[in-house]
C-alpha cells in the first residue's frame, strides 16, 4: 500500500488492476511527442510486461462462485426467520413462557455476532474452504441435536451452537468475493450475494410455519440438516480455495483440502505450473483471532457500522415482534403468521439486488467525475487501492441518503398500520426490509473497500456490532411495546434511527480523511517491522 501525506500530494498512477489507459503515445523523456529520436526507447518500453491480471476467473466463472456462497450463507438468516412463527408453538411444548422462548433468539443473535469476528479471522490465514467446511460439520451437529432436545436448557446451548456454524458463512462469503474482485465490480456480486441469501429471510417463515403446523417444531431442524448437507456438497464440489496467499489470482496449483472435487475431473484450467501466491502464509495464533476487534478503534470503521446496527436494530425489533403483533391483533395461525413474513423476505431480496447494481452505477459515475477533477484518461478504471484519494466513501454512500429517509417514515408509520388491514403493515415491512437491506449491502461493500486485505474479518466485525447491538433491541423490544403501546414503540425507533443519520454526514465528511491516514500509518507499520 502506498502512503501519502495531504490528499494535494497524491500522485495517482494510470494504470488500473484491469486495464491500461488509452493515452496518446509520449515519449519516455519529459512527456514529448514521439520523433524519429526517440522511437526506440518508446518501443523498448511498450515491450514491458504489462501488471497482472487481478484474478484470472471470468465473469460467469465468479457469478457461479458467489452463487455457491449465497446458498451457503442462506442459513444464517434462515436459521433465524425460520424459527419465529413456531415460538407459540415452542412455549406451549416445552413449557415456558413467551418471553423465555424469545430470549432463544436473543442467544442466537449474540452467538451470531461473536462467531464470525473468530471464524472470519481463521479464514483470512487458513483459507477460505476450510471453515466453509468446519462451520457447516458444526452447524449440521447443532440441527441434529436441537431436533433431539427436550428442555429449555438443551433448546438454548443448541441454538448458540447452531449461530456458531451458520453464521460465519456470511463473513467467509464476504472474503470469497473480496479474494476474486476488485472494487469497481464488487457492487453488483455483493448485491446478489446479499439477494441469494437473503431469500432465508423471504421463504424461511413460510417453511417454518408449515412444518411447524403439521410437522411439530422438530421437524425445523431436521429440513435444516438435509439442506445445509446439500449445500456443504457444493462447496466441497465446486468452490475452489481463494485466499490469494494460497491462490494468488487463481493460477496457483491447489492442493489437498483446498481443491475442489471438480477440479480431479477437470483439471485446473487456470493454473501455471511455476505460479507462487503473493505474501507469506501467516500462522493462527490468539492475536490472529483478536485483531478484527481492532478494527472498531478505527473512527471511519466505527461510524460506519454503528449507523448500520442502529438500522439492523431497528428492522430486527419490527420482525422479532411480527409473530406476536400479528396473532393477538388479527387472530392469524402459525401458519399464516409465516405468509406474513413474506412482505419482508422479499423486501430484503429486492433490496439487496437493486441496489448491488445501483452500486456499480454510482462507482462508475464517481469515476467518471474523479478523471475529469484529475485530468485522467475518462475511462481510467478507478479504484481505491491504484488511486488512494478516490473517495470511496462517497461513491459508495451517494444513494443512502434517501433510502435512511425512506425507512424512518416507513418505521413510524408502521405502529399506526396495525390498526388497519392486515395488508398495510405488511406492505410497511416490504419497504422497512427493502431499505435496511440496502443500507446494510452499502455497508458491507465499503467495509471490504476500506479493509480489501482482509475482508473476511472486516465483515466478521461488521455482523459482530450488528448482532449484539441487535440481540439487545430484540430482548427490549417487548417490554417497550408493552410500556408504550404498538404505536408509539415505533415512533421511538423511528426518531432514534433520525438521530443517527448525523453520523452519515460525518462520514461523508472525514472518512476519506481518515482512511489515508490509517494507510500512512499501517505503511510505516509495515516498513518499521
Amino acid at each position: 500500500m502506498s502512503s501519502f501525506n495531504s490528499t494535494e500530494q497524491l500522485k495517482e498512477p494510470q494504470i488500473s488492476e484491469n486495464s491500461v489507459n488509452s493515452s496518446p503515445i509520449l515519449s519516455p523523456q519529459d512527456d514529448k511527442p514521439l520523433t524519429a529520436g526517440n522511437l526506440a526507447s518508446v518501443k523498448l518500453e511498450s515491450q514491458a510486461p504489462s501488471p497482472p491480471q487481478y484474478h484470472v476467473f471470468s465473469r460467469s466463472r465468479k457469478l457461479g462462485m458467489v452463487c455457491v456462497i449465497s446458498l451457503a450463507a442462506i442459513f444464517s438468516p434462515l436459521s433465524s426467520n425460520i424459527y419465529f412463527p413456531a415460538l407459540r408453538t415452542i412455549s406451549k411444548e416445552i413449557g415456558i413462557s413467551m418471553s423465555l422462548t424469545t430470549l432463544t433468539v436473543t442467544v442466537y443473535m449474540i452467538a451470531q455476532g461473536l462467531a464470525p469476528s473468530f471464524w472470519g479471522a481463521i479464514s483470512d490465514v487458513t483459507g477460505r474452504r476450510v471453515v466453509f467446511i468446519g462451520t457447516f460439520i458444526v452447524y449440521i451437529i447443532a440441527n441434529i441435536a436441537l431436533a433431539v432436545s427436550q428442555n429449555y436448557g438443551e433448546l438454548m446451548a443448541f441454538r448458540a451452537l447452531q449461530a456458531v456454524g451458520s453464521s460465519a458463512t456470511i463473513s467467509i462469503g464476504a472474503g470469497v468475493i473480496g479474494d476474486i474482485t476488485t472494487s469497481a465490480e464488487r457492487g453488483s456480486l455483493v448485491g446478489i450475494f446479499g439477494g441469494v441469501r437473503m431469500l432465508g429471510q423471504g421463504i424461511g417463515p413460510v417453511f417454518g410455519g408449515i412444518l411447524s403446523q403439521y410437522l411439530g417444531f422438530r421437524s425445523i431442524f431436521w429440513f435444516l440438516v438435509i439442506l445445509s448437507g446439500l449445500s456443504l456438497l457444493s462447496i466441497l464440489s465446486f468452490l475452489p480455495e481463494t485466499i490469494r496467499t494460497i491462490a494468488g489470482n487463481g493460477t496457483v496449483p491447489l492442493h489437498g483440502i483446498h481443491k475442489p472435487f471438480i477440479y480431479y475431473i477437470t483439471g485446473q484450467k487456470e493454473a501455471q505450473k511455476n505460479a507462487v501466491p503473493p505474501g507469506k502464509k501467516a500462522k493462527v495464533t490468539w492475536r490472529t483471532v483478536l485483531t478484527p476487534l481492532t478494527f472498531l478503534g478505527e473512527k471511519d470503521v466505527f461510524i460506519t457500522l454503528f449507523f448500520g446496527s442502529t438500522v439492523y436494530t431497528v428492522w430486527s425489533m419490527v420482525t422479532s415482534s411480527t409473530s406476536d403483533l400479528f396473532q393477538s391483533t388479527y387472530g392469524l395461525t402459525t401458519l399464516e403468521v409465516g405468509l406474513t413474513f413474506l412482505g419482508n423476505g422479499f423486501g430484503c431480496i429486492s433490496g439487496s439486488y437493486t441496489i448491488g447494481y445501483l452500486m456499480d452505477y454510482n462507482h462508475k459515475r464517481t469515476e467518471r467525475e474523479y478523471c475529469r477533477k484529475h485530468n485522467l484518461p475518462i475511462n481510467t478504471r478507478i479504484t481505491s487501492k491504484t488511486h488512494p484519494g478516490f473517495p470511496i466513501e462517497y461513491a459508495r454512500m451517494r444513494n443512502t441518503w434517501w433510502i435512511t429517509a425512506l425507512f424512518i417514515v416507513c418505521v413510524a408509520l408502521y405502529g399506526v398500520s396495525l390498526r388497519t388491514h392486515v395488508g398495510i403493515p405488511i406492505i410497511l415491512q416490504y419497504i422497512i426490509a427493502y431499505c435496511a437491506t440496502a443500507i446494510f449491502t452499502i455497508n458491507s461493500a465499503l467495509i471490504i473497500d476500506l479493509y480489501p486485505g482482509a475482508s473476511a474479518s472486516a465483515t466478521a466485525v461488521n455482523n459482530l456490532m450488528r448482532c449484539e447491538v441487535g440481540a439487545a433491541g430484540v430482548a427490549a423490544v417487548q417490554p417497550i411495546i408493552d410500556a408504550l403501546t404498538p404505536t408509539w414503540t415505533f415512533v421511538l425507533l423511528a426518531g432514534i434511527t433520525l438521530s443517527m443519520t448525523s453520523l452519515l454526514m460525518i462520514e461523508m465528511r472525514w472518512g476519506a480523511g481518515w482512511r489515508l491516514e490509517r494507510l500512512e500509518r499501517l505503511k510505516h507499520k509495515k516498513d518499521n517491522a
